[in-house]
């Protein structure tokens, strides 16, 4: 990518915001749209932002940028990945909507026919260089542990569908064992980092997740095993929350910002 970098940012909550910050002192990018569901929340980022982006409902009003930055959605990615993908780069961060092996396929498709691509930052959890390394031969296993304090899955339709009583948790409890893929549909909003792993690496029916509700830690607790030819890896990551957003992980956002350094950087370090 080259200087000032044409970008539209879909999501302006707490992920959107940090991100839009940076872009705003970055001279290597213009932000020039602003979307969200939200119109309110939009026009109050755009108040905080001196670059003065133009807020806009759909899509269909911007002109041609050279990256959209999804920061908003699962549904947003379903919706629109492909159709983005048409015209523009596209940074994904509710990389969860890509464990649909149909859509992955059709927006890689998509995005080798119109010479764009698909930037999906690591998230919350570290290693992914490790593991695509790994990969490139005799990869065997992986498995993503997550811990979280129990209150993070008071909205999951999961955990309610399944009965349990989030605030009678007085001990840690595994509350999910599965493939990343399955992980991915019933957490969407807590699990987002399956994905990522399972892209860098074996996939997501092969990889395995395990959710953990406990009332022991107060930070989101991320532990990624994994063994094959190379040897074996074990790392862990407890991310501190968003001070705008106990819900979101600060480093979510912050390794998106990592991510569009490198696009634009004269040197790279790592894969």
């Amino acid at each position: 990518m080259n200087v000032n970098n044409s970008v539209c940012l879909v999501g302006c909550g707490s992920i959107g915001t940090i991100i839009a910050e940076y872009l705003d002192s970055d001279s290597a990018f213009d932000l020039s749209y602003l979307l969200d569901s939200d119109a309110s929340a939009a026009k109050k980022l755009s108040g905080k932002l001196k670059s003065g982006p133009i807020i806009i409902r759909e899509l269909a009003e911007m002109d041609d940028v050279d990256l959209v930055i999804e920061a908003a959605s699962q549904d947003f990615v379903r919706q629109n990945g492909k159709a983005v993908l048409g015209k523009s780069d596209i940074m994904v961060l509710s990389v969860g909507a890509l464990a649909d092996e149909k859509l992955l396929g059709d927006m890689k498709k998509t995005a080798e026919e119109n010479g764009k691509s698909i930037y999906i930052p690591s998230g919350a959890i570290p290693g992914l260089d490790g593991i695509k390394a790994a990969s490139i031969e005799g990869l065997e296993n992986v498995l993503l542990t997550t811990r979280k304090p129990p209150e993070s899955f008071e909205d999951s339709s999961y955990v309610k569908k399944k009965g349990i009583e989030i605030k009678s948790i007085k001990e840690p409890m595994t509350i999910f064992e599965g493939s990343a893929e399955e992980a991915a549909l019933m957490f969407p909003r807590n699990v987002n980092v399956s994905i990522a792993l399972s892209l860098a690496g074996i996939g997501a029916e092969k990889t395995r997740v395990r959710v953990i509700a406990d009332p022991s830690v107060e930070r989101n607790v991320h532990e990624i095993e994994a063994n094959g030819d190379f040897g074996k890896m074990e790392l862990r990551t407890e991310n501190l929350p968003s001070p705008k957003n106990p819900r979101t992980s600060y480093l979510a956002a912050l390794s998106a910002i990592a991510m569009l350094k490198g696009m634009t950087g004269s040197i790279q370090v790592g894969t």
